[in-house]
C-alpha cells in the first residue's frame, strides 16, 4: 500500500480540510527553540477519540509511523517529524473540550489537545484551581503536559502532570481505545496503566483525555521577590518559608544576576522591583484563611530573614497586578534568553542540598573550559530543579559555538549532576535531544526494562519512533 493511498483513506475519513499535505507546515514541522525542523508526509488533525483510533488503524495497516504533537512547546525535539517526509505528524489541538466537571470529587475531564491555560480559566470558572503553571501555558496542551510529565512552578506544593492526573484515555499503536478516565484516588487494581503512559511522550500511547486532580481555590495568594547574595542563603530563606509556611508554600524561585539582567534588557517594559543582586528569589504563599492573617504571616518570614541576614532586601506584592509582574519577570526568562540567541539548554534535577556546591563548582568547570561563556541559571529551587543554561561569549556567533562547544559543555554539567546522584532530565522529557545521554547514563537495567515496554505496546516502532528509547 502506498503513502498516497494512507493520504486518500485518511481524507476519507477526517475530511480534506484536516489532512495537510502541500503548502507551509512550518507551525508543525519547526520546533519551539528553531532548532528541530522536520519534513512531515502530511499533518492530520482528527477531531475526536474515534477519529485518532480509526488514523491509527490505518497506519497500521499501511506501516507508517507518526508523531504526536500538542501545542508544539516542546524543547527536546520530541513533537517535530523527521527529515524523511515519511512520518505522520498527529496534532491533537482540535480534541479542546472540557467534558466533564465534577465539583464533589473535585475533578475534571478534558480533551488531550485543551490549552493549559484554558483548563486552568475553566477550573477558576467553577470556583476551583488546577495548579499546574509554566511559561508555556498559554500554548501548550494538556496531553503534552501530561506526556512529558511537566512540572512547572507549583511542583513544590502540587506536584508534577503525574500527581495531577487521576485517568487517562489512550488510544494504543493498534487503534483500541483504553478508557481509563475514573476520578478515583485508589485504584488498586493491578499495573497503573496511568502512570505507564504519563511521561512516555507518545512512545507507547497517545493520550486523547484526561481526568485532572482540582482543588479549592485559596482564600488569598501572595508573591514577595527577595534578595540573596549567594545560593547558601536562598537555601537557608527555603527552610525557614517551609518552617512557617507549611504546606503554604506554593512556589520558590530562584534566578542569578544574569538571567535577570536578560530581561532588563530584552524587557525593559518590566519593571523589576529590587535592584541588581548576585540571587533573586520568587516566593508564592496560598492559605485558606484570608487575606490579613496570611499577610502578616507572610511579612512575618521576611522580616526575620531580615533579621537573620539570609536576605538583604525584599518586595511584597500589594495588588494582583504586581504578583502579576514579578510572574513575568520569571517567565520571561526563557523568551529574553531567545532574543539574546541560542544556546545550550539543561534542565536538571539535584537533592537541594547539593545545589550551591554543585552550582560554585560546574560553574568554574565551564568558564575554564569555555572563557566567557555566560550562565543563565534560574529555576524550580524548591523541588531542586534547575535551568541551569549556557550563553555563548558577548560577541560570538551562536551556532558556531554550539557546534564546537555544546558536547564538552554537556559533559562537563552532566557529569556534575551525576556525581551528585541528579538528573539530567527533570521536567522537559527526553525526544531526541537527550536519547543518547540516556542510553549512556541511564542503568541497563532500566534501560532494559523500557526497551521491553516499548516493544510490548508498539511492536512495530511507529509511535514517535527515534524518541527516549
Amino acid at each position: 500500500m502506498t503513502q498516497t493511498a494512507l493520504l486518500d483513506e485518511l481524507r476519507q475519513l477526517l475530511g480534506d480540510a484536516q489532512v495537510l499535505s502541500e503548502g507551509d507546515l512550518s507551525a508543525w514541522e519547526l520546533d519551539w527553540r528553531k532548532r528541530w525542523r522536520g519534513r512531515a508526509l502530511a499533518v492530520v488533525r482528527p477531531g475526536s477519540t474515534a477519529e485518532v483510533a480509526k488514523v491509527l488503524q490505518a497506519c497500521a495497516r499501511h506501516g507508517v509511523s507518526m508523531v504526536p504533537q500538542g501545542g508544539n512547546t516542546g524543547l527536546v525535539g520530541g513533537g517535530v517529524p523527521d527529515d524523511s517526509g515519511t512520518q505522520l505528524l498527529l496534532s491533537l489541538t482540535r480534541l479542546n473540550q472540557v467534558r466533564s466537571i465534577d465539583r464533589a470529587n473535585l475533578t475534571m475531564t478534558v480533551g488531550a489537545g485543551m490549552v493549559l491555560q484554558a483548563v486552568q480559566a475553566a477550573a477558576a470558572d467553577a470556583g476551583l484551581l488546577f495548579p499546574l503553571s509554566l511559561a508555556a501555558e498559554g500554548s501548550a496542551t494538556i496531553g503534552g503536559n501530561l506526556a512529558t510529565n511537566a512540572g512547572g512552578t507549583q511542583v513544590l506544593r502540587y506536584g508534577n502532570a503525574r500527581e495531577l492526573c487521576l485517568g487517562l484515555e489512550v488510544v494504543t499503536a493498534s487503534g483500541e481505545v483504553w478508557d481509563g478516565l475514573a476520578g478515583l484516588r485508589k485504584d488498586n487494581t493491578g499495573y497503573d496503566l496511568r502512570d505507564l503512559f504519563i511521561g512516555s511522550e507518545g512512545t507507547l500511547g497517545i493520550i486523547t483525555a484526561a481526568t485532572l486532580k482540582l482543588y479549592p481555590q485559596p482564600a488569598a495568594s501572595l508573591t514577595a521577590m527577595a534578595s540573596c547574595d549567594s545560593l547558601d542563603q536562598c537555601l537557608a530563606l527555603l527552610g525557614l518559608a517551609q518552617a512557617r509556611l507549611g504546606a503554604g508554600l506554593t512556589g520558590f524561585e530562584v534566578m542569578n544576576e544574569f538571567s535577570l539582567g536578560l530581561v532588563r534588557q530584552h524587557f525593559p517594559q518590566l519593571a523589576q522591583p529590587l535592584p541588581a543582586v548576585p540571587w533573586t528569589v520568587l516566593l508564592e504563599y496560598a492559605d485558606a484563611d484570608g487575606e490579613a492573617p496570611a499577610r502578616a504571616r507572610f511579612e512575618s518570614l521576611l522580616e526575620a530573614a531580615l533579621e537573620s541576614g539570609d536576605i538583604a532586601d525584599a518586595a511584597v506584592a500589594e495588588s494582583l497586578a504586581q504578583s502579576a509582574t514579578m510572574w513575568q519577570l520569571r517567565e520571561a526568562i526563557p523568551l529574553a534568553q531567545s532574543e539574546e540567541g541560542l544556546n545550550v539548554k539543561h534542565d536538571i534535577a539535584l537533592p537541594v542540598s547539593a545545589i550551591p556546591a554543585f552550582c560554585e563548582r560546574t560553574d568554574a568547570a565551564l568558564r575554564a573550559a569555555v572563557p566567557g561563556v555566560r550562565l543563565v541559571n534560574f529555576g524550580h529551587l524548591g523541588d531542586g530543579n534547575l535551568h541551569y543554561n549556557v550563553q555563548c561569549p558577548a560577541g560570538d556567533e551562536a551556532r558556531q559555538f554550539l557546534a564546537t562547544h555544546e558536547p564538552t559543555i554537556n559533559r562537563i554539567v552532566y557529569d556534575a549532576v551525576q556525581a551528585e546522584g541528579g538528573s539530567f532530565s527533570a521536567e522537559h522529557g527526553i525526544g531526541a535531544l537527550k536519547r543518547d545521554e540516556l542510553a549512556e547514563r541511564k542503568s541497563p537495567v532500566a534501560l532494559g526494562l523500557m526497551r521491553a515496554i516499548k516493544r510490548a505496546l508498539d511492536p512495530q516502532g511507529r509511535l514517535n519512533p527515534g524518541r527516549v528509547v
